[in-house]
Parts: C-alpha cells; sequence; structure tokens
C-alpha cells in the first residue's frame, strides 16, 4: 500500500457512508496484568448512537494516519505458522454468523495478551465490513463512471486502546446549584491515541493483497515487535529510521567517514530526482534504491573511484545482502540537524549545497550562503567582507 491507497480508505471512515459499510463492531475489555477477557459484545455498527459512532470512526482513521515506514508498516505473514493470524482474519472475512466472527477474533486477542501485560485496563475494538472504491470518475456529460463500477473488498480493522481513569475534579450542580466533587469510578475509554491496530488485508491495485497486513505502531519509529511477531506472526520491520541509518553506513564505507557538503547535497539531489519521476507516472511505484543505483549516485555526485565491487562489498558488511533495496522515500530526511556548542542549526536537504565548512584564521567555521539581510534582536546585522 501507498500513502494515497491509505489516505483512500481513511477519507471514506464517516457517518452514513455508502462506500465504507461498517456491518458489525465487537468491543473486547480486558483486564489488566491478567489479560483476562471481563466483557465482550459485539453489534451492527448502526445501532451504535450517533455520537458513539463519530468517536470510533474517529479512532479508526487514527489507526489509518502517519508515515509509511514510521508509523504505518505494511507487513508480510511468515508462512508455515500453525494457528496464524492470517488465517484467522481470512477466515473471518468469510465467516456468516456473528458467532463465528466474534470467536475468531476472540483468538486474536488471545494471542494479544499472551505474551504482553499491561498496568491498564485495555479495549480491543474489531470492525468488519466492505469498502468500495469507483473504478473511473464521473464523467458529468454522459453521466457514467462514478459509483456505477467500483472496487469492492471486505476489510477488518483492529485498534486496540487503554483505559483512563477519572481524574478527581471539583463539579457545579446545576439543578442542586452546588458544587461537590466528582465521584465517577467508571474508566474512560482512550480513543484518540491507540495503543496499536492493523488493517487486513492491505490493498494493492485496488484489489485485497491476503498476503500483508497494514500494521499501526503506538509510538513513530516505535513498533511492537512482539505484537509484529506473535500475534500477526509477521516478518520483523525495518523502520524510516533504521533504514536511513543503514544507507549512511553503506555510504561511510564506500566514501569514508569525511566528505564534503556537496557531494552530500548531490547525493540526496540524485534521490529526489529519482521519486519526482516515479510521482509523475499514472499509477506510481514504489522507488527503490539497490546497491547499482548507490554506485551510480555517487558517481555522479562527484566521489571518485566507486565501482560495484566495492559498493557490493559495503552492502555485504553493513546488510549482508548485496541485493538489499532501500525505500527512496525514507533516505531523505526532512531536515539536517548540525548541532554544536555554540549553536543548532536545521537545513533543508536540497539548501545543502550552501553550507561549507571551512577554517578561517586558524579557527572551525560553519560558512552559511543566504539569500536575505540577517534580523537579530530586531537588528539588521552589518556585512563583513571576509
Amino acid at each position: 500500500m501507498n500513502k494515497k491507497d491509505i489516505a483512500n480508505i481513511r477519507k471514506e471512515f464517516k457517518l452514513d457512508n455508502h462506500r465504507m459499510r461498517i456491518r458489525e463492531i465487537l468491543n473486547v475489555y480486558v483486564k489488566k496484568e491478567s489479560g483476562e477477557i471481563y466483557h465482550h459484545i459485539c453489534q451492527p455498527f448502526q445501532m451504535l448512537e450517533q455520537e458513539a459512532q463519530e468517536l470510533f470512526l474517529t479512532n479508526f482513521k487514527k489507526v489509518l494516519t502517519g508515515d509509511l515506514d514510521t508509523k504505518l508498516f505494511e507487513l508480510k505473514f511468515r508462512r508455515d505458522v500453525e494457528g496464524s493470524a492470517q488465517t484467522i482474519l481470512y477466515e473471518g472475512l468469510r465467516l456468516d454468523t456473528s458467532e463465528d466472527w466474534i470467536g475468531n477474533m476472540l483468538q486474536i486477542v488471545e494471542k494479544m495478551y499472551a505474551h504482553t501485560v499491561f498496568e491498564f485496563d485495555t479495549m480491543v475494538t474489531f470492525i468488519r465490513g466492505e469498502y468500495r472504491k469507483p473504478s473511473s470518475k464521473r464523467d458529468t456529460d454522459n453521466e457514467t463512471g462514478g459509483d456505477d463500477e467500483v472496487y469492492a473488498n471486505e476489510f477488518i480493522l483492529c485498534s486496540q486502546n487503554k483505559t483512563d481513569q477519572p481524574k478527581k475534579a471539583l463539579l457545579f450542580d446545576y439543578i442542586e446549584k452546588e458544587f461537590k466533587p466528582n465521584n465517577a469510578f467508571d474508566p474512560i475509554i482512550n480513543l484518540a491515541s491507540p495503543l496499536s491496530g492493523f488493517l487486513f488485508p492491505a490493498f494493492t491495485d485496488n484489489a485485497a493483497d491476503v498476503n500483508h497486513v497494514l500494521y499501526c505502531a503506538g509510538k513513530v519509529n516505535q513498533p511492537d515487535e512482539t505484537f509484529v511477531f506473535d500475534v500477526l506472526d509477521c516478518e520483523g520491520i525495518i523502520t524510516a529510521v533504521e533504514n536511513k541509518d543503514i544507507f549512511e553506513q553503506i555510504l561511510v564505507n564506500v566514501i569514508g567517514d569525511e566528505v564534503d557538503t556537496r557531494v552530500i547535497s548531490n547525493v540526496y539531489g540524485e534521490i529526489d530526482k529519482m521519486m519526482q519521476v516515479d510521482e509523475e507516472q499514472e499509477e506510481p511505484e514504489i522507488p527503490m534504491v539497490d546497491y547499482k543505483d548507490v554506485e551510480r549516485i555517487l558517481k555522479v555526485s562527484g566521489v571518485e573511484d566507486v565501482d560495484t565491487a566495492r559498493v557490493e562489498h559495503a552492502f555485504k558488511a553493513v546488510v549482508d545482502d548485496e541485493k538489499h533495496e532501500f525505500k527512496a522515500s525514507t533516505l531523505i530526511p526532512k531536515k539536517i540537524k548540525i548541532s554544536t556548542h555554540v549553536a543548532d542549526v536545521a537545513i533543508n536537504p536540497k539548501e545543502l549545497n550552501k553550507v561549507k565548512y571551512i577554517m578561517y584564521q586558524g579557527k572551525k567555521c560553519l560558512l552559511l550562503e543566504v539569500d536575505e539581510d540577517i534580523i537579530l534582536e530586531g537588528f539588521k546585522l552589518e556585512t563583513e567582507e571576509l
């Protein structure tokens, strides 16, 4: 799945939407520490009060919100796993009765708490429904397209949420006209920040891909390895940060640990070009960077003595696989940070060619090329000619 696919699904989670038909919702309340299922209830989604529907729809959007490879991860199921999550979920899509579906989803809940202990009660929510996407845009002239022909796919979405205890507070009773303490003891379900979640199946080219699942981590760049491996039975994750660190180590192995800022700027520029070409395609694929791309990028970026053997050796030394590929989108940082005891500077990668590290009068200096006047505490700084 790419970010456009995810955005298309996320935007359809709204009230009374014929393109997102949520048939039923299952809520499972789980006790802390023991992981015991205290209560569960399944009902048609449309039977919920409108306010409750809105709260859940916002929660489901949260599960599908975030950048790929940092918050959201498309995972591949491992093969030959007995009682695998893939089998349970696939059967869940096809089961006719609510009782059978509940049974399958409770198996997922048991897997969730078999290896994880929380210090607070949690609620796990499952929905199953149908997502519809028009196969073509509506033609207003001949009134064709739009919802006349749609891609229709069954799905299951899961959201795991923590509970919070109500805070002590002072209330004003309008009827009795008096101030009194809040004596509420019922736990509050925190639907604003899911602990984790997933969408099954993933969608590729508007078709269901039952060999993959879209997983949502609770925190950026902090996927729960236990959830990924033992609950979803999927292969391991390399986050965007880890991917970028590996790529940088390969560059260091090829170039050395000292480099001109122009070379780094050129490297990021070449990767950006790969991404721009891909975005211009009608159905863009995820641009990948392999050892051949790295060799080409370094040569055009001004690095000398680069050859295939040297790049392959660097790949094998860092990832033990010269055929390893990187997602280009994970390799360019949003900002490059330079930290010194004097100041911290954040630079757009595209402007890195305007930064130089020089020696001036025997002192190390960071030189920044700027196009505008510099204002300091309301004063315009004088320009000094060197």
